[in-house]
């Protein structure tokens, strides 16, 4: 892989993302570099933390590779979607431009650092058809659409981090950082839920303005038991069920997520 590519690509890296490696940097992980040498070289770096455990990239527990090529998988999918879409001329609203390329700047830096640190076990990326087989044939030419597929991407991502977690309990330095990723996908979905008009969290199951073909995304987050605690009967009468629910996320299972984003992936003929 061709590094200085790659860094001078991460130039363009926004500034509350050079905040966050500062605040790491005062951890001591990165206190010899300067602040733009750590922003540019993040995904290497972090990649190298992230193995050192292991040795090489190739000790990496199986089930570790497995859960890791799933998140590149999801990566992929919002990466080149947000790649398309900002480079659509007049598709995005203007105020609303500096938002999506942020998130594309982030999507493309969890591609990188998740092929880093994958090595030779990276899957190859698939094809997308961004209309869903049909179910969004105006992707790319309605803001309105375009905004409600990052809407059940970014949900979807959230609940995918989410339910893939316990899987890297035998990881410890992954699961760390797969859950800093987690941080800023859920930045990223209250984020475009706002934009759309949408609350910031997801009440009872509501599909929040997607269409029906999207109603996976929000599968089960009507729960309203914790630990086995049913919250609906503890608070009746102190706390609606729509506040119970917005209240916690649930996580998704490879399977629910598999079957949200297959009519996003080109089948070979």
């Amino acid at each position: 892989m061709n590094l200085q590519s790659i860094f001078t690509e991460l130039e363009k890296v926004d500034s509350e993302f050079f905040d966050r490696l500062d605040h790491v940097s005062r951890r001591g992980l990165f206190s010899t570099l300067s602040r733009k040498t750590v922003a540019v070289a993040a995904p290497a770096i972090m990649a190298s933390a992230l193995t050192k455990a292991y040795g090489q990239s190739s000790d990496l527990p199986q089930n570790v590779v497995d859960v890791l090529n799933f998140a590149l998988l999801l990566e992929h999918l919002e990466s080149d979607f947000y790649e398309i879409g900002t480079n659509v001329p007049g598709l995005i609203p203007d105020q609303d431009k500096p938002a999506f390329e942020y998130i594309r700047r982030h999507e493309e830096l969890h591609v990188k650092l998740l092929k880093m640190v994958l090595g030779s076990k990276a899957i190859q990326k698939p094809a997308f058809d961004f209309s869903a087989k049909g179910a969004f044939p105006d992707t790319f030419t309605n803001f309105q659409t375009f905004a409600a597929v990052s809407q059940a991407f970014e949900d979807t991502g959230v609940r995918a981090y989410k339910g893939q977690a316990p899987n890297l309990m035998n990881a410890k330095p992954i699961l760390e950082t797969a859950l800093r990723i987690h941080a800023t996908e859920a930045t990223h979905a209250a984020r475009v839920r706002y934009l759309r008009g949408q609350k910031g969290w997801i009440p009872l199951a509501s599909p929040s303005g997607l269409p029906q073909v999207a109603a996976g995304v929000y599968a089960g987050d009507d729960n309203v038991i914790q630990k086995g605690i049913n919250l609906a009967d503890l608070l009746a009468g102190q706390v609606p069920l729509e506040g119970i629910t917005e209240a916690f996320d649930e996580p998704l299972t490879k399977e629910q997520v598999t079957a949200i984003v297959m009519p996003f992936i080109e089948t070979p003929n």
